[in-house]
């Protein structure tokens, strides 16, 4: 065995056996070991957490909360379990179980407030990134992003005096662009370990599931993964990419983390400028959101645009005098908050401009395959259904050449705005294409679907068209597909062409009728 093991062992074996060494709580242990078994039952889960009053209530606060934004209020734990799904509710308990761990009253100069700020901006970042890169479960990236570094705390409570030397050398290293790069390296100089092994040992006694366990190991070093499981990878990567952008943050080079971040995400997981302006746009306002969600106090966060403005004009400062600096100082706020200003008119427009339909001003085709997306994913977790709409407005070419194109604009603007006031708030009305529309109906089955359409049809053929000129009569004709979405099988495509086929019998059955999708070619995912 070399020195180097050997020291990494004695370190360990010390950290191991201190008795300084934090513990999760009861709960937390047991629903870990409930959720190891692939047969373990939402109730059983739902029993459990529910022995604990005060962690139940969090759980309730975060799920009723923006962070899951549900339609509908989860008033118990059983309902919460049933809807958010196992991943979730297991990141919750993690979560609040790993921000309950108590400062010692002797430690290093470790600032816990502060780890446990930059935790929770890694674990957005990482939630943040993974979204953006596929649209399966994003639970376990967000824990994955809390737990990455928790081997800082662990080797701060049980080795106290000797991660006091790593923080000093750190805070005196010359290239602080190289911060997170250089104090594993100082770790493994001074203690014969890096933080990244001490977490990963740590959370392998606390029985942590394989994934979480795969991200505390390698992300500092996603080159050394080389397992073949393209999900893991894929963490793996997010959670490297989110400490690197948490860098951006907590160090005064942030261009060059911005930089690093930008080129990196591009590399390692294929990200798109649009997807990572998208986390950069948005990760300050979450962090902030989360924070409050997950009772932790901290400073408000700063846009990535603001940092990167304001490391400019330290830049820029370094050479003048205190009363040309003075007056730069005045000038750069004056013009920061302006900036601040126009960059969120032109995001609000941008956000418009991507996915809203210019002439109807409903969204647009591709803002509905993101929500389709994201509402297949959810009636996974919740085992809940989902129900498509498509609707045709029957002989519109023939009434665009009769009256006019401008006359057919305003019947497809007025048609979106009476089935806005048809369906619920939190159903989706889009432009499909032409004059086609498709409407999603969360948590709707076949039959209320049914109702629903029915009640578009009548709402369009007893609505009188006036545009001020005359007055127009239209009919509708609309598709129905429902489905229990299934995890491996779920098909989108399938399913919308379904709703396509229900349409089309509908139109050539005599038009101005529902249509529903023929049994005979349903996938075991619908419904009857």
């Amino acid at each position: 065995m070399s020195e180097s093991n050997n020291r990494a062992e004695q370190a360990l074996e010390h950290i191991l056996a201190s008795k300084d060494l934090p513990t999760l709580p009861i709960i937390a242990t047991k629903l870990l070991e409930l959720t190891a078994h692939a047969e373990v039952a939402l109730t059983d889960i739902a029993n459990l957490i529910s022995q604990d009053s005060a962690l139940s209530t969090k759980i309730l606060r975060v799920a009723n909360s923006a962070f899951y934004s549900f339609p509908q209020q989860i008033s118990s734990i059983n309902q919460a379990v049933a809807i958010l799904g196992l991943n979730a509710v297991r990141s919750l308990v993690l979560s609040f179980s790993l921000f309950s761990i108590k400062e010692p009253q002797k430690h290093s100069q470790f600032d816990f407030e502060q780890f446990w700020e930059r935790s929770l901006v890694e674990a957005v970042a990482a939630r943040l990134i993974f979204e953006q890169v596929t649209n399966t479960d994003s639970e376990e990236v967000f824990i994955c992003g809390l737990l990455q570094n928790i081997g800082q705390m662990v080797l701060a409570i049980t080795l106290p005096s000797q991660y006091d030397q790593v923080l000093k050398r750190v805070a005196d290293s010359v290239s602080r662009t190289a911060a997170s790069t250089g104090s594993v390296e100082m770790e493994r100089e001074i203690l014969g370990i890096s933080h990244a092994e001490v977490g990963y040992a740590v959370a392998k006694e606390w029985k942590l599931p394989e994934t979480l366990l795969l991200a505390i190991k390698y992300h500092h070093d996603p080159s050394a993964f080389t397992e073949n499981i393209q999900r893991h990878r894929q963490i793996v990567r997010a959670s490297y990419l989110a400490n690197l952008l948490a860098d951006l943050f907590y160090f005064d080079t942030p261009e060059y983390y911005h930089k690093r971040f930008r080129a990196e995400a591009k590399q390692l997981l294929g990200l798109k400028v649009l997807e990572v302006n998208t986390v950069l746009k948005m990760i300050d306002k979450i962090i902030g959101q989360s924070a409050q969600y997950f009772g932790l106090k901290i400073k408000p966060v700063k846009s990535v645009a603001e940092i990167l403005q304001e490391a400019n004009l330290r830049l820029s400062l370094i050479n003048l005098s205190y009363e040309e600096m003075n007056r730069e100082l005045i000038k750069s706020k004056m013009e920061l908050e302006k900036l601040t200003e126009e960059l969120a008119q032109k995001n609000r427009l941008l956000e418009n401009l991507v996915n809203i339909d210019g002439l109807t001003e409903i969204n647009n085709h591709r803002f509905f395959q993101t929500f389709l997306d994201s509402e297949i994913n959810r009636s996974i977790r919740s085992d809940h259904p989902l129900s498509l709409l498509l609707a045709d407005i029957d002989h519109f070419k023939q009434f665009n050449d009769t009256y006019g194109h401008q006359t057919g604009d305003f019947i497809l603007k007025e048609f979106c705005r009476i089935c806005k006031e048809v369906i619920r708030e939190y159903d989706l009305i889009a432009r499909y294409g032409g004059e086609e529309f498709v409407f999603v109906l969360p948590e709707t089955d076949q039959e209320d679907a049914l109702v629903v359409a029915e009640k578009l049809r009548k709402t369009t053929e007893e609505y009188v068209f006036n545009d001020g000129t005359s007055c127009y009569r239209v009919t509708v004709s609309i598709g129905v597909a429902s489905a229990f979405p299934d995890r491996h099988e779920f098909d989108k495509n399938q399913f919308i062409g379904l709703a396509d086929e229900a349409l089309y019998e509908a139109k050539h059955s005599g038009r101005n009728r529902v249509g529903l999708c023929s049994a005979k070619k349903k996938k075991n995912w619908f419904s009857l």
